[in-house]
């Protein structure tokens, strides 16, 4: 087996985490040269694969392990650090958070042809997985580690398909009977030279995927196909071909968060502490606010966490609520809360928290003068005047702030504000700063991932809101530049060594002619962007002067939404949601697929009632849902960056998103020049000039398979 099963599925003959972690650091310990080049930790640029690693990284500093962390962007920066780590004579132990689920790591394409010494562990949240890596055997697939969460018990069926098509002969087929008669006389010879001969006949058999296969899988495949004298059907074949397509084809969802297994890893090793427990929630919270995961699977896990904050957590004071304040300068405690689904109303004054919430703008239509006055009404109904909904949260009169709750219940629902609140935490940093939501830190890390630098954003500044049009506002956001480069800096690392390591790739991106100086200065901002949001989740002060980024981000989202649906610029075609950003002030934040990404969800959420969910003409499921494709122009590189999101109908459910292979498949029919330039398959970078074209393949559909 090269999968992991969670603890509660492992036995004797099944290990699971704790045993492969004990194994990396026999591998360290036994490494001649424990330098930090042997022990690389890939991370994909998203909250949940942040907080993974950052978990990691401190079990490993508690084992003296010493490690190192590089982001990775996408598919074609992973191609060139695996080019690159093939000289990497140390390198034993390869960690993937939340990337390389889908990919057949165990072909040559990837680490086939690697050092049999590394092993290579994924841990990746998105699913499909890809099945040669989950089932292969032999030495390279069993150095394939797959960290599953329970899920791969339940594809009994797809196993045995893709066992059957793997390992059975094909029927009716010339390159078949040519390579029995060579397997017959390879049966007597098959103790001194079964590797080579098989490599010898697999060159003539049609079939690529046995190259993939290891040296066990292959013996055993060919003692099956001698003894076994009944061939597999074209009926048979056919069958298991169609499961294994309807397994691949049928979207991308996601399984337990990689913090979760982490946090998991750390419970077996009798580790966890408040830090850890606080980064597997921040990357709960993820998943659940950006549509990753259903409120039913949200709260199977929220339940666990929740008794996990009651057992290494004091007990929680009598006025808990949103007044809770740290109880001692050193208090790091968390407790559960019930989060209410404004933005980041502790940190913004109460209108604009509401304003700019996507559930509250689906119920009134607040991108219209009505919804906004069904807004304001609402909050004269609840007794709170303009002048109080506008002060900053900390500063309302606290009989207001205790009563909000409340009066919520009581009078939000005549307005269809039913589901206004979610079980979530909240945690304490003493004195140093007020107590934070794992909400609010989830959308600050994102804002910070996304354009912590790089990007020309102006945020507001506290207290200067109505000082009018020439003394108000804001400033330009300069945290990017602030932010220290802080690689050289690492505990576990030596300092010159690292620090060497790092300044060489980022100048090697970076480029020395003027044309790869652009895209390298774009690949050194995020680079720099990872770094910041990896040092604010242990920097108080980082993580909670970047909530102001993170507004500012919001606004530039309900601006150019409402915008969007004020003007009617969604286009409807055969059932889907199109829209073309190619003009506005805040396009250069949209060329960032995560924010990209986050104006799709405000929209699917503020039109769910407003419009009629379909079933898209490519879509293997016939439950309907709102697929929407949104693609904004990215002027400096001529391209368009292109979003698909299959929008559930109904609120906190969640649809397989089917835009992954409907892009390839369009791309293939129109011969479009697209990249994918991140892990995310439903993410395309399309050349400008074909967009059009692009878009009409796409809502056309192509053969349902």
């Amino acid at each position: 087996m090269v999968y992991l099963p969670p603890p509660h599925l492992a036995s004797a003959s099944r290990p699971s985490y704790a045993e492969a972690y004990a194994k990396i650091l026999a591998a360290h310990r036994r490494s001649p040269k424990a330098a930090a080049a042997s022990v690389v930790i890939l991370v994909a640029p998203d909250v949940d694969a942040l907080c993974a690693s950052k978990m990691l990284s401190e079990l490993f500093k508690q084992d003296d392990v010493m490690y190192t962390i590089r982001p990775v962007a996408g598919h074609a920066q992973l191609e060139e650090i695996r080019d690159e780590l093939t000289t990497a004579a140390d390198l034993h132990t390869l960690i993937m958070f939340n990337m390389g689920a889908i990919l057949d790591l165990p072909s040559p394409e990837w680490f086939g042809d690697f050092p049999t010494s590394l092993t290579v562990h994924v841990i990746d949240s998105s699913r499909p997985q890809n099945l040669s890596s989950v089932f292969g055997a032999g030495e390279n697939g069993d150095r394939i580690i797959i960290w599953d969460d329970g899920g791969v018990e339940h594809l009994q069926e797809e196993r045995k398909a893709w066992e059957v098509l793997a390992y059975a002969p094909e029927v009716d087929s010339d390159e078949e009977s040519d390579f029995d008669s060579d397997e017959e006389a390879d049966e007597e010879d098959e103790e001194h030279d079964a590797d080579e001969d098989y490599e010898d006949d697999d060159s003539a058999s049609p079939s690529r995927k046995r190259r993939s296969l290891g040296e066990g899988g292959r013996k055993q495949g060919k003692r099956r196909k001698v003894d076994q004298p009944n061939r597999l059907s074209r009926e048979e074949r056919e069958q298991h071909e169609s499961r294994l397509m309807k397994y691949y084809r049928s979207g991308t969802w996601h399984g337990q968060s990689a913090a979760g297994t982490m946090y998991i890893l750390a419970t077996v090793l009798e580790r966890v502490d408040s830090d850890l427990l606080w980064s597997a929630i921040l990357g709960l919270t993820y998943q659940y606010i950006t549509s990753r995961i259903s409120r039913e699977e949200y709260d199977k896990y929220q339940s666990i966490y929740y008794d996990e904050v009651a057992r290494l957590n004091p007990a929680p004071p009598t006025a808990l609520g949103d007044d809770l304040k740290s109880q001692n300068p050193d208090d790091n405690s968390v407790y559960a809360s019930d989060e209410l689904r404004f933005m980041m109303f502790r940190h913004w004054n109460l209108y604009d928290a509401m304003y700019h919430s996507g559930y509250v703008a689906s119920k009134l239509g607040i991108w219209k003068e009505r919804g906004r006055k069904r807004l304001t009404g609402l909050l004269a109904k609840m007794g709170f005047s303009i002048p109080e909904t506008q002060q900053p949260y900390p500063h309302m009169a606290k009989d207001l702030k205790v009563s909000l709750r409340q009066k919520l219940d009581q009078i939000a629902p005549e307005y269809g504000l039913v589901e206004l609140s979610y079980p979530s935490f909240m945690r304490c940093y003493g004195y140093r700063s007020q107590p934070l939501s794992a909400g609010d830190a989830v959308e600050a890390l994102a804002a910070l991932l996304d354009i912590a630098g790089g990007t020309r954003i102006e945020v507001e500044v506290e207290g200067a809101r109505n000082g009018g049009e020439w003394f108000g506002g804001g400033k330009l956001w300069d945290g990017g530049r602030e932010g220290r480069f802080r690689d050289d800096e690492r505990e576990n690392v030596p300092p010159d060594i690292l620090a060497q390591v790092v300044k060489a790739q980022v100048r090697a991106q970076a480029g020395a002619d003027g044309k790869e100086d652009s895209e390298g200065q774009d690949v050194q901002w995020w680079v720099k962007n990872f770094w910041s949001a990896f040092d604010a989740l242990s920097d108080i002060e980082r993580l909670r002067d970047s909530i102001a980024l993170s507004m500012a981000l919001h606004r530039a989202i309900i601006r150019q939404g409402s915008s969007i649906i004020d003007k009617q610029d969604i286009k409807t075609f055969r059932g889907h949601r199109v829209v073309v950003l190619t003009q506005g002030p805040d396009l250069p934040l949209f060329v960032h697929p995560g924010v990209l990404s986050r104006l799709a969800l405000w929209l699917v959420d503020a039109l769910r009632d407003r419009v009629d969910p379909t079933t898209p003409a490519y879509s293997r499921s016939k439950r309907k849902s709102l697929p929407f494709v949104v693609a904004c122009l990215n002027e400096k590189t001529e391209t368009y960056i292109v979003v698909g999101i299959t929008g559930a109908a109904d609120f906190d459910d969640v649809r397989k998103n089917e835009f992954g292979l409907a892009f390839l498949d369009a791309k293939e029919r129109c011969n479009a020049r697209t990249r994918h330039g991140t892990f995310d398959t439903s993410v395309l970078e399309i050349n400008k000039e074909d967009l059009k074209v692009f878009l009409a393949t796409l809502c056309e559909g192509g053969e349902r398979y």
